[in-house]
């Protein structure tokens, strides 16, 4: 079930948190703190490499001529639902990272539009040719659909390879272009110096941990979570399996649900585009495991064991 309609450069701003490994001052190879390595819960994408700093009192990001203050954030924050505003509020660093997102690729565009024919007007469309460019051509082989079928045939109906090879070879297409985009976004802070101010920063990472998510992460247990919603077929065929697992290992890990519309902005920090979704934190709260769909509970549990968890 795709999540909420998000469109594609929406999408490209807020998704996926997790996945990647963090920046940090080492991978870096110098002593500078970067946003990534200091708070590596707090955003995944563009602030990932961004450099933590001083800055004149008022703005919270610099990166050439671009300058994003106290004030732009609130101007973003007002364009909102006002259902959605409550909890972005508590997570001005995930907005922080959209509006970045977005105004770092569209300068991004615009110097790649001044090397050839000429600009996009339309802002969208001129950021979706640049992610295009950026990526490159990215295949699909017939070997990586076979493998694919084979460890998710649960999510497959029990129809044969042939009858969906090519659905399956389009799905994985799909995802590899997400997963190149999503990496590409969160290594700009490498290819352009990005400041943000690391006094303003250190503000946002209380509130946005405040959640049931970022709390059991950080709790020395392993933990799965299961972002869905009612009225989804593949959720509510996962809502007894959860509860199950949940009764079994109390104790042992944590285990929460996410509701994805009645927190639709901690989703999107978690990089769900569709449900439901299950992800398995080790520990140390370091995501494991990620899965997109119904599964059988056999084979969660198998994945929990490998964690430590019996």
């Amino acid at each position: 079930m795709n999540l909420l309609g998000i469109s594609a450069v929406a999408f490209l701003a807020i998704a996926s948190i997790s996945p990647a490994p963090t920046a940090s001052a080492e991978s870096q190879g110098t002593t500078t703190q970067t946003v990534g390595g200091v708070y590596p819960a707090l955003v995944g994408g563009a602030l990932s490499y961004a450099i933590l700093d001083d800055l004149p009192r008022g703005r919270i990001l610099e990166s050439g001529s671009l300058t994003i203050s106290e004030g732009d954030l609130e101007s973003s924050l007002a364009t909102l639902p006002a259902d959605v505003q409550e909890e972005m509020r508590r997570n001005l660093a995930s907005l922080l990272e959209q509006r970045a997102t977005r105004d770092l690729l569209l300068r991004l565009a615009k110097e790649q539009s001044e090397k050839g024919a000429g600009a996009n007007t339309d802002e969208d469309a001129s950021i979706r040719e640049y992610l295009e460019k950026a990526v490159g051509d990215i295949q699909v082989g017939d070997a990586e659909v076979a493998k694919f079928y084979e460890d998710n045939k649960d999510m497959c109906g029990g129809l044969p390879l042939d009858q969906i090879e090519g659905e399956l070879k389009q799905y994985m297409l799909q995802k590899k272009r997400r997963e190149a985009v999503n990496e590409h976004i969160r290594t700009l802070g490498r290819r352009r110096r990005i400041v943000v101010s690391a006094g303003w920063i250190k503000q946002q990472a209380a509130p946005a941990m405040d959640n049931a998510v970022d709390k059991a992460r950080a709790s020395g247990r392993p933990t799965l979570v299961d972002f869905g919603a009612d009225g989804c077929g593949p959720c509510d065929m996962m809502t007894p399996i959860i509860e199950d697992i949940k009764a079994k290992y109390d104790g042992k890990m944590n285990v929460e649900f996410v509701h994805v519309r009645e927190q639709p902005v901690l989703a999107a920090r978690y990089g769900i585009e569709s449900i439901p979704v299950q992800v398995l934190f080790d520990k140390g709260g370091k995501e494991v495991w990620r899965h997109t769909g119904f599964i059988p509970q056999v084979k969660i549990e198998d994945l929990i064991e490998k964690v430590g968890v019996r």
